[in-house]
């Protein structure tokens, strides 16, 4: 049997066509090749330049870190109301010690009486024993001479109250201290980040209008030109994000520095280098002596002691001194005219009974020590809770700044492998951009990390209790 094989002249001749014009569009993109990458590497290049100029590069303005903690630990209402609250304290330690020096006091009346008492000598007539009228005036002197320490513990009471006042203020200004840091390094991160997306941006759009080119000519497709728009609406969302977060911490700082809300400030980059650190035993025994609420609570300790020692000798008898002279009139033998008089005397008083008020004060100021004593316990356990935390937070953050920047390495090589194989036509120039927006994000990462390695650093000085201001 004979076989018949039918053929399609026409179909052969489209594939035909089809073949060649694809070589054709093959060969010009291969001829194009050098110059897109050129043009690309330039991109790069100058993307990678900006961002590491643009992110060493702040405004002349811009407020360093230790300016902007002077000048809000000057105004802060927070700080003032603690100063104020040391004026309380040293004015009622000067209260207390008031009860060392005399009471002078002038005094003076008058009184009118009547009947008046009279009393007859026959063949004398008739003397009234004292006058209708009465008037004085005097000067009257009182002094406590002993009282058997209730004075001297309250003067002390009174100072170590002060002292409580003084470390409060220290409290707060370490903990202002460390809001003022948190919003310092974020508002320097947010205009670093603003930074790198706006030269992200720039680059993107020069991208569009190289492809939109390539178009017009035949050698790019409109699936590049749509990639190319979704990025560029994706990277501008995340800008209008930053610059939302940047204005908020804008207006953080701004009511911290007691500026109105909407000036514009900026900061310094202040980062810290790397520090190496003893043990957490050693750490952990620095902090308990001199973070700022082990002192407190070690002070609030002692003023409940003292507190209950007061109790103990507010019944405590006292010896007063008195004395007062002056013009009074009565006397002998014109009642009428007045005459210089005075008293001199000591008198002791001794409480017997004042209604179990004693009774309960002691009461209550037991409780309070046992209070105090768990309140210590509670603040030495947070302590070293923070310490634990602070240090491990601190060594997390060395590793991730040394992993951020072995990734910005590789990010580097990477691009230049990019590089290579777009020149060899074996990516795309999407594939390429791609390489270089992780490398600018890799750069992202890196600052941030540096950013977090600088902020746990503080955190942690906070936990042993060094100041930062």
């Amino acid at each position: 049997m004979k076989r018949i094989y039918f053929s399609n002249t026409h179909a052969a001749e489209d594939r035909r066509i089809r073949v060649q014009s694809n070589l054709n569009q093959k060969k010009h993109f291969r001829l194009k090749l050098p110059y897109i990458a050129t043009f690309l590497m330039g991109l790069a290049i100058t993307s990678t330049m900006t961002a590491q100029s643009t992110a060493n590069t702040t405004p002349s303005d811009s407020l360093a870190l230790p300016t902007v903690l002077k000048q809000v630990l000057a105004n802060y209402p927070t700080l003032q109301e603690a100063q104020q609250a040391i004026i309380a304290a040293n004015a009622r330690v000067g209260l207390s010690k008031s009860a060392y020096y005399p009471t002078i006091s002038l005094s003076s009346s008058y009184s009118h009486i009547g009947p008046v008492s009279s009393i007859a000598f026959p063949g004398l007539g008739t003397f009234n024993m004292f006058p209708a009228d009465n008037y004085s005036a005097a000067i009257n002197y009182d002094q406590t001479i002993y009282d058997f320490g209730k004075t001297a513990k309250n003067v002390a009471y009174a100072n170590q109250n002060s002292e409580l006042a003084k470390l409060t203020e220290s409290q707060i200004k370490q903990q202002l201290s460390w809001i003022v840091v948190g919003n310092f390094f974020t508002l320097d991160y947010l205009q670093q980040a603003i930074r790198i997306k706006d030269d992200e941006l720039k680059n993107l759009y020069d991208h569009l209008r190289f492809v939109e080119k390539k178009a017009a000519t035949g050698s790019a497709t409109d699936y590049e030109i749509l990639t190319t728009k979704v990025r560029i609406s994706s990277i501008e969302n995340q800008k209008t994000d930053l610059e939302t977060s940047l204005k908020i911490a804008q207006s953080q700082l701004n009511a911290l520095l007691g500026k109105p809300q909407t000036t514009m400030v900026a900061v310094q980059n202040n980062l810290t280098a790397p520090y190496t650190f003893v043990s957490n035993d050693s750490l952990i025994s620095v902090a308990l002596k001199q973070r700022e609420e082990v002192k407190i609570a070690n002070q609030k300790g002692l003023l409940a002691q003292m507190r209950l020692n007061n109790v103990n000798a507010a019944n405590n008898p006292s010896v007063d001194f008195f004395a007062n002279g002056g013009f009074k009139n009565g006397y002998f033998p014109v009642l009428s005219t007045p005459k210089a008089n005075y008293v001199v005397g000591v008198s002791l008083t001794v409480p017997l009974f004042d209604a179990t008020r004693t009774k309960y004060n002691r009461i209550a100021a037991k409780s309070e020590i046992q209070s105090a004593a768990q309140d210590k316990d509670l603040t030495q356990r947070n302590v070293v809770n923070d310490v634990i935390q602070s240090y491990e937070n601190v060594d997390a953050s060395q590793q991730k700044v040394k992993q951020a920047t072995l990734q910005v390495t590789q990010a580097e090589k990477a691009y230049q492998l990019a590089e290579t194989s777009f020149e060899s036509g074996s990516i795309t120039n999407l594939d390429l951009l791609d390489s270089a927006v992780a490398l600018a994000e890799s750069r992202l990462s890196l600052v941030k990390t540096q950013i977090d390695y600088t902020v746990s650093l503080y955190k942690l000085k906070i936990a042993l209790g060094e100041t930062i201001y």
